[in-house]
This record gives C-alpha cells, sequence and structure tokens, in this order.
C-alpha cells in the first residue's frame, strides 16, 4: 500500500539567528553612538562651561575678553551666588550681571540696592522689561532688534575709541537727560550710561554678542569690552544660577515674576511677547527636529512594498476546488453576499465575453455586452440585464440560484 508523501508544515516565526542577523547592524550602531557620546561627554566636561562665561572657550563663551583684561593688569572673579556678586561689589570693582532676566524679583531688587550704594560700575546684559524696571528704574526697554554692525554715535569717550562694533538686541530709553545713549538701532540706543552715582554708573547693553570669543575679533568689539570691564581693577563676572539658594527666598513679590527670557544668544523677548517656544531652549529644539529626521529616516529604511510586489512560490500546491471553497467560506463567515455575488457576475461576463468576441475592456459593461449576448440566448431584455447587472441577492438561497442561472448562461452561449 503507498503511503502519499506529506510535506512537512512550514514555520513562518524567525528563529533567535534570524532576529540577530537582522538586528545586529542597528544594535552595534547605537553601541557605536552611546560610546562616542560618553567619551565626547568625557572629553569636554572639563572646559565646557556654557554661555558668556570668561572659563568658556567655546563660540559663545567669553573666555578671550578674560584672558586679554588679565594681561592688563584686571583681575577677574566668577560669582556663580548673588551672595558673592553683592560682598564683591565695591567701588573699585566693576560688576558684569551676564543673566538679569533670571534672577527672582527679590534678588533684583537686593542686587539694585547693593550696587546704588556703591560707587562702582554695573553691566546689565540684554535685562528685558521686567528687569530693567527694578535694576534701573525709569528705563524702559524696547522690543530687540537684530545685531549688527553700528556706529557709536555718542560722546562716550570707550564707545567713541572703539568705533562700529556688534550692537543691537534690546534698546533703551530713559527720561533723563543726563543718561548718554550710544549705538542707536532704530532710533533706541542698544548701550546706555546711567550716572546715577557719585563716581559710579550703570551700563545697559542690549546684546552680548561682541563678548563672545567668536567675534571678539570683529570690528571694535575688543576694544569695547575692555574698555567697559577695564574701568576699575578689579572685574566681578557673575553668572547667576537658578541653583543659587537666595533664589528660593523670594520676599513675597513672586506674583510680580519676572516673565522675561533669554534665548541664549542675548536677546531677550519680554512678557507680553514670549511663546511657549521662547521659553525652550534652542538645542531642545534642535534636537526635536534632529530626532525626528532620524525617526523618517529610520521609517524609510525599513518600510515595505517600496517596489512591485514579488511572487513567492507557495510551500504546498492547493486545489482550486478548495481554494474556491475557502473563499466562499470567508464570504458566508462575513455574511458578505454582495461580493461573493459580484465576483461571480465578474467572472461570467469575463468568460462570456471571450465566447462573444466582446473585448476584455467592455465585457463589463452593460451597453456593449448585454446586445451581444442577447442574440445567442433566449433571455432577453430585463432577466439578462439583472442576472449580469443586477443588484445583491436578499439571502444565502437566491445567492445559490444566481450562481446556478449564470452556469447555464455561459453552457447556453457556448452552444450556440
Amino acid at each position: 500500500m503507498a503511503t502519499a508523501n506529506v510535506p512537512s508544515p512550514t514555520s513562518t516565526t524567525p528563529t533567535a539567528h534570524e532576529v540577530w542577523k537582522r538586528s545586529r547592524g542597528l544594535l552595534i550602531a547605537l553601541l557605536v553612538l552611546v560610546i562616542a557620546g560618553v567619551t565626547f561627554a568625557a572629553v569636554r566636561s572639563g572646559t565646557h562651561h556654557g554661555h558668556l562665561d570668561p572659563r568658556s572657550a567655546d563660540p559663545k563663551g567669553s573666555r578671550a575678553a578674560a584672558e586679554l583684561l588679565k594681561a592688563r593688569g584686571i583681575s577677574v572673579t566668577v560669582a556663580t551666588t548673588l551672595d558673592e556678586a553683592t560682598t564683591a561689589a565695591g567701588p573699585d570693582t566693576t560688576l558684569l550681571v551676564t543673566g538679569p532676566n533670571l534672577l527672582t524679583p527679590s534678588q533684583q531688587h537686593r542686587l539694585h540696592e547693593t550696587t546704588a550704594a556703591s560707587s562702582g560700575r554695573t553691566l546689565l546684559i540684554a535685562p528685558g522689561a521686567a528687569a530693567v524696571s527694578r535694576l534701573a528704574p525709569g528705563v524702559r526697554a524696547e522690543p530687540h532688534r537684530p545685531v549688527s554692525v553700528l556706529h557709536p554715535s555718542c560722546a562716550f569717550p570707550a564707545a567713541r575709541s572703539a568705533g562700529p562694533a556688534d550692537m543691537g538686541g534690546v534698546r533703551y530709553t530713559a527720561p533723563d537727560s543726563t543718561a548718554t545713549a550710544c549705538y542707536p538701532s532704530g532710533r533706541a540706543p542698544s548701550l546706555l550710561i546711567l550716572e546715577d552715582r557719585e563716581d559710579g554708573d550703570t551700563v545697559l547693553l542690549g546684546s552680548s554678542d561682541f563678548l563672545h570669543n567668536e567675534r571678539l575679533d570683529h570690528q571694535g568689539n575688543a576694544s569695547l569690552a575692555l574698555q567697559l570691564l577695564g574701568s576699575r581693577p578689579h572685574l566681578v563676572w557673575y553668572l547667576p544660577s537658578l541653583a543659587d539658594a537666595s533664589a528660593t527666598t523670594d520676599d513675597g513679590t513672586s506674583g510680580d515674576n519676572n516673565h522675561d527670557s533669554d534665548d541664549g544668544s542675548g536677546e531677550v523677548a519680554s512678557g507680553d511677547e514670549s511663546s511657549f517656544l521662547d521659553l525652550i531652549p534652542s538645542g531642545w529644539i534642535w534636537g526635536t527636529l534632529q530626532l525626528t529626521l532620524a525617526a523618517c529616516l529610520a521609517a524609510f529604511w525599513r518600510a515595505r512594498r517600496l517596489g512591485p510586489l514579488v511572487v513567492e512560490q507557495l510551500p504546498v500546491s492547493i486545489r482550486a476546488s478548495e481554494s474556491a471553497e475557502g473563499r466562499a467560506g470567508l464570504y458566508r463567515k462575513a455574511n458578505a453576499r454582495d461580493r461573493a455575488a459580484a465576483s461571480l457576475r465578474a467572472a461570467a461576463r469575463t468568460r462570456i465575453a471571450r465566447l462573444t468576441g466582446v473585448t476584455a475592456r467592455e465585457a463589463h459593461t452593460s451597453d456593449a455586452l448585454l446586445p451581444v449576448v442577447s442574440t445567442r440566448t433566449a433571455t432577453t431584455g430585463d432577466d439578462l440585464s439583472t442576472l449580469l447587472f443586477g443588484p445583491a441577492p436578499a439571502d444565502d438561497a437566491a445567492l445559490v440560484l444566481l450562481a446556478e442561472h449564470l452556469d447555464a448562461l455561459e453552457r447556453e452561449v457556448r452552444t450556440s
């Protein structure tokens, strides 16, 4: 007795080895990126300090200006807390506040009281509307303008000696006629000197770009920086920090919060004009865009059906009758009599069209098919139209009857 060869079942589940072969390239790439990132962070951790930091050699740092000041005999001290900054303030000291907008209202009031009592110089980098109202009462901040090369257009000795410089940003106006206005941009100065104290003054700078390492050798930036920061033998470089303990001991004026935001380039948006994006550091925005681009590239790389479908050989041979029964079972399970009837009618029309000489394109057009078929069968008129192009059957019995009538019509056309 012969035994039929039964093909072994074919599994489509990938094995562990296949999964590893498919994903090892991506895993190796991720591992290389992690190692490179950790190494890069470790190498730069000791040299990177940040924006306007006198210890930073980055393009936006200010180490070059600090080194030039030290070469001229000016002592440069970095302060990261308000206590350090106010303690060092004095008649022979220049206090540079790099981020006045980061200070809380109580910190700003305390800083103003301390500097007003001293005879030194205070430089404020791009304070916004709320900050300038506390640190320099009476002065009004105007909307910022792009930084560009501007001429001093004033009698201030440091500005006249430096000449054109990269200025702009926030602009300031003061009702006091004794204030010296320099580097106008759009009819408002971006450098304002307030001589409101004996032998002391307050300097408002609309932008910090001229202090950056990458711009210090442009125009008269270096000369302006050395004269503004080197007018006293000691320079306190105050870098406000959110970790300062004095920032958590507000005096109850928190309801009048400082809504000025610094975008990292010295340009400040006031609270009335700031949006959600203004409060997000630019690095996070660029990082999100890069991750989005990487995700799109990964999706494109892993996408399927980018070309024509590939015909694959079936693992086993299936008889046509079994395939038809399986398809019919699916139609029945879904109660899709309309689709089943449409499929039967389309197949019958295609076969009948070949028998009658109608083209395949016109086989499913009633105006082209019905007149030809009516000449070769006894079924005519509405009955023929209903049989080949009619509505879906109402029940399963009507569907079976439709199939029988289509077969009968096809036999009749074939034998005619």
